[in-house]
C-alpha cells in the first residue's frame, strides 16, 4: 500500500492531461474545496501577517470574498451535513460529531446538494474527508461493500477516508470498498472496547512519534506511530501513512477533473487540513515557522494552486466556479502535542473574532469563504451573511432544478449573492455551538445557558454564560459588548425568533 501511494505522491507532480477540449455547456464546472479548522484569521486575504498563502489570497482576489460567510456549526459533522441537506443539522438527532464506525447519517431519499449536480447532468464526486457514516448500523462488515454511503446520497464516485486523520480506521475507500483490503488480514473496529493486540497509545507511549494531550482520547490503537480515538485491528496494508494522505486526495481530485471535464462536472474536494493530526508532507515541515499547524495550511494553500493549475492548464480556467471554506472554526491543542501554541509566533487564527472550533462566538462558525469564477463574477468583497446551507437552494436556481416539498427545508436561494450581482445575503442564521444563537440584521443573541463558559480541553470560550448576551456585529465584530440590559426589546424579539425557529 505504501508503493502504491508514493507511486501517487510522485504523480501528483506531473500528472497527464488529455488534449484541451472546449466545456460543451455554459454552466459552470463547480469544484467544492473544504478546509477542516482553519479560521477566520488564517489567511493572509483575511488578514493573515505571519503565514503565506498566495495561492487561496490569489483565488480571493479573482473572485467574491465574503467577510460574513458561515459554516452552520462550530464542527465538522454537523456543518456537513447542512452543507449536504441544506437542513439545519440540530433539526435531527446523531448529527453531533461522529466516531468512525457510524451509520449514515444523510437520507438517501432526499434532496442533496450533489444530487441537484447530478440531476443537471453533471458528473458528481467527492474526495477527501467524508464524516457523515456509512453503512445502516455501527456494527458494520469492513472486509466487503460498505453502503449506503457518498453514492447513494447524489455521488457518482468517491474517495474517502470514512471520518477523521484522528480516528479509526485508517483507510481509505473507493465507493464501497477499503482500498487495498487483503481478505487474509481481515479490519475490525470498535469504539467501545479493545480489540486485537494492536499497541496503544495508553499502554504503550514509548511507540509515539507525536504525543496525545491528557483527557482527549487520543490514546487508543496507535497507526504510524501516531495514537487514534477508537480501536482497530487487521488491514496492515490497507492503512494510510499521514504524510501521504493529503497528495492522495490530490492525485484522485486531480484524475477526476482530467476524465470529466469534457463534461460538466461537480466536485466536493474534502481536505483534511489543519485538522489533528497534524503531519504534512516532507516539504511542508519546517516551512511556516509556526510549527506543524501552521505547515499544514501552507501544505492546504499549495493543494488548491495545484487544482488552479491544472485547470489553467485544461482551459478549464474561465468556465470553473471555485467555492473554498472551512467547516468550522481554528482550534489549537485539539488532542496532540504538536506546538501549535508555542510556535504560534503572534499568528491569530481567528483574527479579531472570538472565541473558535465549538463555540458560539463569531470564530466558532464565521469562516474564510471565497466564490471564484472567473468567466462570470467580478472580483469584490461582500459582507453578506451567507452560509453553506444555502448552496442547496442556490444551485438549485442556477441549474434549474426543482426542490420537492420539505426538502432542504432551512436553505435560502442566495445565488445572487454567490454570484456578486446582489449584496443581500440572509436575514436571519442560527449558529450552533455548544447551545444555539441567533443573529438577526447583524445583532446576535445568545441564549442564558448555564453550560460550561469555557471548554478546558481546548481552552475555547463556549459562549454560554448565566444571562443572556446581545451583540451588535456591526459595530462590535469581536464581542466585548454584551448590550443586553441595554436593549430589552431586542433580546425578546430574538428569543422570541430563536424559540419560532426551532419549532419550524
Amino acid at each position: 500500500m505504501r508503493k502504491k501511494i508514493l507511486t501517487l505522491l510522485f504523480a501528483t507532480m506531473a500528472f497527464s492531461v488529455s488534449a484541451q477540449q472546449k466545456p460543451t455547456t455554459d454552466r459552470p464546472n463547480v469544484i467544492f474545496i473544504y478546509a477542516d479548522d482553519l479560521g477566520y484569521g488564517d489567511l493572509g486575504s483575511y488578514g493573515a501577517t505571519k503565514i503565506k498563502t498566495p495561492h487561496l489570497d490569489r483565488l480571493a482576489a479573482s473572485g467574491i470574498r465574503f467577510t460574513n460567510g458561515r459554516s452552520t456549526s462550530a464542527t465538522c459533522t454537523p456543518s456537513r451535513y447542512a452543507l449536504i441537506t441544506g437542513e439545519y443539522p440540530w433539526r435531527r438527532q446523531g448529527t453531533a460529531i461522529l466516531p468512525g464506525d457510524a451509520a449514515l447519517i444523510i437520507p438517501t431519499d432526499k434532496t442533496t446538494l450533489p444530487k441537484v449536480f447530478k440531476n443537471a447532468g453533471y458528473k458528481t464526486a467527492i474526495v477527501g474527508k467524508w464524516h457523515l457514516g456509512l453503512g445502516t448500523a455501527v456494527a458494520k462488515n469492513w472486509n466487503a461493500d460498505v453502503k449506503p454511503g457518498p453514492n447513494e446520497v447524489g455521488f457518482d464516485y468517491s474517495f474517502i477516508f470514512p471520518a477523521t486523520a484522528d480516528r479509526v480506521p485508517t483507510v481509505f475507500m473507493e465507493n464501497h470498498s477499503v482500498v487495498g483490503l487483503d481478505k487474509n488480514d481481515p479490519i475490525e473496529v470498535d469504539y467501545a472496547k479493545k480489540i486485537g493486540n494492536e499497541p496503544t497509545g495508553l499502554e504503550n507511549p514509548e511507540l509515539l512519534k507525536m504525543k496525545s494531550s491528557p483527557n482527549h482520547g487520543h490514546n487508543n490503537t496507535i497507526v504510524n506511530g501516531i495514537g487514534r480515538i477508537g480501536f482497530m485491528t487487521g488491514g496492515k496494508v490497507t492503512r494510510w501513512v499521514d504524510e501521504e494522505v493529503s497528495t492522495t486526495f490530490l492525485y484522485k481530485a486531480q484524475q477526476f477533473i482530467e476524465e470529466n471535464h469534457p463534461q460538466p462536472f461537480f466536485l466536493f474536494f474534502s481536505l483534511t487540513e489543519p485538522h489533528v493530526p497534524r503531519m504534512p508532507a516532507t516539504p511542508f515541515k519546517g516551512k511556516s515557522g509556526l510549527g506543524l499547524r501552521g505547515d499544514a495550511i501552507l501544505q492546504l494553500d499549495w493543494t488548491v494552486g495545484e487544482i488552479m493549475k491544472q485547470l489553467k492548464y485544461l482551459g478549464l480556467e474561465e468556465n470553473t466556479m471555485i467555492i473554498f471554506s472551512s467547516d468550522n472554526g481554528p482550534v489549537l491543542d485539539d488532542g496532540y502535542e504538536d506546538e501549535a501554541i508555542a510556535k504560534l509566533n503572534g499568528h491569530l487564527p481567528a483574527g479579531i473574532l472570538r472565541g473558535g472550533k465549538y463555540s458560539m462566538f463569531e470564530a466558532g462558525t464565521r469562516v474564510p469563504f471565497i466564490v471564484s469564477w472567473p468567466g462570470k463574477i467580478k472580483p469584490q468583497v461582500s459582507d453578506a451573511l451567507v452560509s453553506q446551507l444555502d448552496f442547496v437552494a442556490s444551485f438549485t436556481k442556477i441549474l434549474q432544478q426543482i426542490i420537492p416539498k420539505g426538502d432542504a427545508r432551512d436553505s435560502e436561494d442566495l445565488s445572487d449573492a454567490f454570484l456578486g450581482h446582489s449584496a443581500k445575503g440572509r436575514a436571519v442564521f442560527v449558529v450552533q455551538g455548544a447551545g444555539l444563537a441567533i443573529i438577526k440584521d447583524g445583532w446576535k443573541y445568545i441564549p442564558a445557558n448555564k453550560g460550561i463558559a469555557i471548554n478546558k480541553l481546548v481552552n475555547i470560550e463556549t459562549g454560554n454564560a448565566a444571562e443572556p448576551q446581545l451583540y451588535n456585529l456591526k459595530t462590535d465584530l469581536a464581542e466585548k459588548n454584551n448590550l443586553a440590559k441595554q436593549f430589552p426589546k431586542k433580546v425578546k424579539e430574538l428569543a422570541d425568533l430563536l424559540t419560532a425557529e426551532k419549532d419550524k
